[in-house]
């Protein structure tokens, strides 16, 4: 895709007071960024196995680690099973980004440019993905980051983003929460047009992304749909937008996933287990444990003890984006010069969150001589 930086630059050049400052997706697997945006001890690099359902963990290789940020995205995105996973996972990646870059610049607010059409699309899609628990989130989020290592708690890591009372405002330990705001969320995208061309506003182009050879995703083809639908029905497009507004959805917040750091579901994993296909690790596959996963060998489970797992950190959806399968041939490769490791890396932020976790439940386990005496009365001699 054409790079269009000099461009927007020059664009918001025009405006005075507005400051341009710059990111790229492959930000999201620059550990020099994460540390100059949150200032914390650098983390290990995590990857994991995508080749099963079991989504293993691992550190990274010196030759992995040693990769440009471009070339880890360009490995994370070739080995996503499908287009929808690809188009889901750059949505999260750049949505992660701008909420993080936020809270390093102290910005209570981010002001994003979705209209009534892309917010429409963006509903639909998420819920046709698996989505549909946080589809609060994508109308209005009051976000904050998650506790990474040197981070002080604040007591409040299940609380949904949407109710919170402090949207915008410092928390008491310092943390930022940042409200995102879309105010062109009653516009529609013909309205928006009309508007940039009666003004002459410049407005810099998009390309719409291409695999070549594979065929378009959930968000394209519901983008067709919405689009079309607008032309005809356009009133239809706000009924959406209002509908998904006032849904509530069931279940307990029981967390938030590492990967796209939005609300988890309980229950999620019993009933996907009930409905999908699983695949068992074979046992002769080598495992290189995280260390940080095992803070005592003699307290963790002998499952965890020998292959740690990605799925209890992650929400439905982006655990779908991991495994699922397409029924039709398999396309191309999306970059064909990137070549297939076992590991697939993760953002930078997978790392920190995985470390901080695993050090609170560290804490709050027992010694085998702890466990044995409270359960002395029931053991037979």
């Amino acid at each position: 895709m054409k790079d269009r930086t000099t461009q927007i630059a020059d664009t918001i050049a025009g405006y005075p007071g507005v400051e341009c400052r710059t990111l790229r997706v492959q930000d999201a697997f620059d550990r020099n960024w994460w540390m100059k945006v949150h200032a914390t001890p650098d983390s290990s690099d995590v990857g994991v196995d995508l080749s099963t359902g079991e989504l293993i963990l691992s550190i990274l290789s010196n030759s992995s680690t040693s990769s440009s940020p471009l070339g880890l995205l360009h490995s994370y995105l070739a080995s996503l099973p499908t287009a929808t996973a690809v188009s889901s996972a750059v949505q999260a990646l750049i949505r992660l980004l701008l909420l993080h870059t936020a809270v390093e610049t102290s910005s209570s607010h981010l002001v994003l440019g979705t209209s009534l059409t892309s917010l429409a699309v963006s509903l639909i899609s998420g819920v046709a993905q698996g989505r549909g628990f946080s589809v609060r989130e994508e109308v209005q989020e009051d976000w904050f980051p998650e506790e990474v290592p040197g981070m002080p708690d604040t007591g409040d890591n299940l609380h949904r983003g949407t109710e919170s009372p402090n949207s915008g405002k410092m928390k008491g330990n310092g943390r930022l929460s940042v409200r995102v705001m879309r105010p062109l969320r009653d516009v529609g995208m013909k309205e928006c047009a009309a508007w940039a061309w009666w003004k002459k506003l410049r407005v810099v182009g998009k390309e719409r992304w291409q695999w070549s050879g594979a065929k378009q995703g959930i968000y394209a083809l519901t983008k067709d749909f919405i689009v079309g639908l607008e032309k005809d029905y356009p009133s239809t497009v706000s009924t959406v937008v209002r509908t998904c507004g006032k849904l509530a959805p069931k279940g307990r917040v029981i967390g938030r996933c590492v990967l796209c750091e939005r609300p988890v579901q309980e229950g999620w994993q019993e009933w996907k287990s009930s409905i999908s296909v699983q695949f068992r690790l074979s046992s002769n596959v080598e495992i290189d444990p995280i260390p940080f996963l095992h803070p005592s060998v003699d307290c963790v489970p002998p499952r965890l003890s020998t292959a740690p797992t990605l799925t209890p950190h992650l929400c439905y959806a982006c655990h779908t984006t991991f495994t699922s399968k397409s029924s039709r041939a398999t396309p191309p490769p999306l970059y064909p010069s990137v070549t297939k490791t076992p590991l697939t890396p993760l953002p930078t932020w997978v790392g920190s969150h995985l470390l901080e976790r695993q050090e609170q439940i560290s804490t709050s386990r027992m010694a085998r001589e702890e466990m044995r005496s409270a359960v002395s009365d029931f053991l037979l001699e």
